[in-house]
C-alpha cells in the first residue's frame, strides 16, 4: 500500500478516468482526477503531485503543453502520457518534451499501474541515491550536484532536461561499464519497451552536445559500436 503517494490524472473521457482512478486507489495511492487541461494545470502547479498521468487530447491546455509546462517547472514529478494519437511522432515528441512514458489507447489499466508502480520506485531510488552520494562530483571540467541536480561545465551552467540528467548521472556512476540500449531503457527509462530504443540514441546526441567539447568525436559518453554506449573511465 502507498497511502503518501499522490497521483493526478487529467483525462477527459470519463469512463477511462473511473477505471484508472479504481486501480491505482486499489493501490492504496491517493488519486485525483481533473477532466481538461486548464484544470488539470492548475492542480500541477498546486504540487505536491508524485505522479501525473496525462492525456494528449484535452479541452483547454492540451497535453503536450503540460507537459512542456511540468518540466519548467522547479519539482520533478514522473509523467506518464496516455493518448489515442499512436503515432510515433507524437510519442517521440510527449518523450522528447520530458514524459517518463507513454501508452497509447487503447491499453491495459494493469499495465498502466504497473508502469506508475515502477516509476515510483525509481524516483524514490533515485532520491535515495543523490542523498547518499551527497556533493558535487567532480571530473575534469565538468560538475555534477545531484542535489540540485545541475550541471557545470567550464564553470558554466548547463541546462539539462530531468531525462537527461538521469541519463548523466546514471553514466557517471558506472564508469567503463558498458549498457545496451535496452540496458539504459530499463535503468533510467525505468521499463523495456521495443520501438523506444530510438529516443535513448536522440537523448545521447543531445547530453554529447551539452558537455563534449567536440560532440562529433565524444571523449566522455563513448560508442561501443555492437553493444551500446560507457562512460570512460579517464574523465578528460
Amino acid at each position: 500500500m502507498n497511502p503518501s503517494k499522490r497521483i493526478l490524472i487529467v483525462e477527459d473521457d470519463a469512463p477511462i478516468a473511473e477505471l484508472l482512478q479504481l486501480h491505482l486507489r486499489d493501490e492504496g495511492y491517493e488519486v485525483v482526477h481533473m477532466a481538461d487541461g486548464d484544470a488539470g494545470m492548475q492542480a500541477l502547479e498546486r504540487g505536491g503531485w508524485d505522479a501525473l498521468v496525462l492525456d494528449l487530447m484535452l479541452p483547454g491546455v492540451d497535453g503536450l503543453e503540460i507537459c512542456r509546462r511540468a518540466r519548467a517547472m522547479a519539482y520533478y514529478v514522473p509523467i506518464i502520457i496516455t493518448s489515442a494519437r499512436s503515432s510515433e511522432m507524437h510519442r517521440i515528441l510527449g518523450l522528447e518534451l520530458g514524459a517518463d512514458d507513454y501508452l497509447a489507447k487503447p491499453f491495459s489499466v494493469l499495465e498502466l499501474v504497473a508502469r506508475v508502480r515502477a516509476l515510483l520506485r525509481r524516483s524514490q531510488a533515485l532520491a535515495q541515491n543523490a542523498r547518499l552520494d551527497a556533493g558535487v562530483l567532480v571530473l575534469g571540467n565538468l560538475e555534477i550536484d545531484p542535489i540540485s541536480r545541475e550541471v557545470k561545465v567550464d564553470g558554466g551552467q548547463v541546462e539539462l532536461t530531468p531525462r537527461e540528467f538521469d541519463l548523466l548521472y546514471f553514466f557517471v556512476r558506472h564508469p567503463g561499464k558498458v549498457f545496451s540500449r535496452f540496458d539504459l531503457l530499463n535503468q533510467v527509462w525505468g521499463y523495456r519497451h521495443d520501438g523506444y530504443e530510438h529516443t535513448v540514441n536522440t537523448h545521447i546526441n543531445r547530453l554529447r552536445t551539452k558537455i563534449e567539447a567536440d560532440p562529433s568525436s565524444p571523449k566522455r559518453i563513448l560508442t561501443v559500436w555492437g553493444h551500446g554506449y560507457k562512460w570512460a573511465e579517464e574523465t578528460p
